[in-house]
């Protein structure tokens, strides 16, 4: 939400509707467990695409006017047009209303509205995660904010984290940020690991490892593309959090023209050695492989691979460079819907989906 402006509608424009097969309402149970995409499109809000039966499906409420933030399960974090955060279940008209931002309350910084729905900052981060009973965690940032804005279920009101003052030097700053159950994990400016746990009844407790090195990863080989020079259109270093609770690094570039190696993706990890006091090598190793797992881009997480539900081993499954779609930024948010597969390095992609004119695309796993 632009610091003075009225928020735009989530819109995507499209050269061609989708047959839509039925409502996901009536399918909810066949649904479940499988990877699906929310798509946004212009007129009735959006709709859901299920890969491995090559459908779309129309949801049964119509979202139109909402900005979809993150997912965790059937479950999703969504703005509307006057700035307020809602929790909605995409297969029905249920919804949990969620605290008005400006009640930020018992920490380091004010929130003041100064419209219906503006607001000095953009709200550009989101994300929560749900259990199955029934209880949930929203975290939030602003635009360039020097804090997050948590609440839990029952809260009235959000909690602040800073991410700059009151903050040891290693983990000051934000640049990516993952929630697995109640815990928060940040990669920092410094390129440090931060983990908070938020699972406690007064705010928050920092249970971040100091660290001996940062998450620096080794010079990407010139050899993935050839010599030839080509045109950069979109790269990202991200985090995301295994089934075990380790902490990745990904990394993944897109060149010009688009074509099925045009994209790479690279995942690596802490080298055991660095528990060795007498390593000087910093550098993080790269997976050749994870194994019986598949890791969601736009979740930040792995979970286990299910070949009866979809769910591919040792893939990425992807959208966008920048789950969180950050506006002023050198390189745009490119939407490239697709499964990269680790060890064959082979990227699987969608063609019903090349005709959609689309400004926004999230994997999910409902349950």
């Amino acid at each position: 939400m632009e610091g003075q402006d009225r928020p735009a509608a989530v819109a995507a424009k499209r050269s061609r509707s989708p047959k839509y097969n039925e409502c996901a309402k009536a399918l909810r149970p066949a649904l479940v467990g499988s990877p699906l995409l929310l798509l946004s499109q212009e007129e009735g809000g959006c709709c859901l695409y299920k890969p491995d039966e090559d459908k779309f499906y129309e949801t049964k409420s119509d979202f139109s006017g909402y900005r979809f933030l993150a997912s965790s399960g059937k479950w999703f974090l969504v703005v509307d047009s006057r700035s307020d955060l809602y929790i909605i279940d995409v297969f029905s008209d249920e919804r949990i209303h969620l605290p008005p931002l400006e009640s930020i309350n018992g920490g380091l910084y004010l929130v003041e509205r100064v419209g219906s729905n503006e607001f000095k900052v953009t709200l550009i981060r989101g994300i929560f995660n749900d259990d199955k009973n029934g209880d949930y965690v929203v975290v939030w940032q602003f635009e360039q904010g020097q804090f997050l804005g948590f609440c839990k279920k029952g809260d009235l009101r959000y909690r602040d984290i800073p991410i700059r003052v009151d903050v040891r030097r290693e983990f000051r700053g934000l640049k990516d940020v993952v929630l697995k159950g109640y815990s928060l994990y940040s990669l920092v400016t410094r390129s440090f690991i931060r983990h908070l746990d938020l699972s406690g009844q007064d705010g928050f407790k920092d249970v971040s490892v100091i660290p001996r090195f940062p998450m620096w990863k080794p010079d990407t080989p010139r050899a993935d593309f050839g010599t030839e020079v080509k045109k950069v259109i979109s790269f990202s270093n991200r985090i995301a959090v295994t089934t075990s609770g380790e902490v990745l690094l990904v990394f993944t570039k897109a060149y010009e023209p688009f074509c099925e190696r045009s994209r790479i993706f690279r995942v690596y990890k802490r080298d055991p050695k660095e528990l060795d006091p007498n390593t000087y090598d910093t550098r993080l190793v790269e997976m050749e492989s994870i194994g019986d797992e598949a890791l969601f881009f736009d979740l930040g997480i792995t979970v286990p691979a299910d070949l009866t539900l979809g769910i591919e081993p040792n893939s990425i499954y992807f959208t966008r460079n920048d789950r969180f779609g950050h506006k002023n930024i050198c390189i745009p948010c490119v939407i490239d819907i697709c499964v990269y597969n680790i060890a064959t390095r082979t990227v699987k992609r969608f063609p019903n989906l090349s005709n959609l004119n689309l400004t926004d695309a999230q994997w999910f796993l409902p349950s």
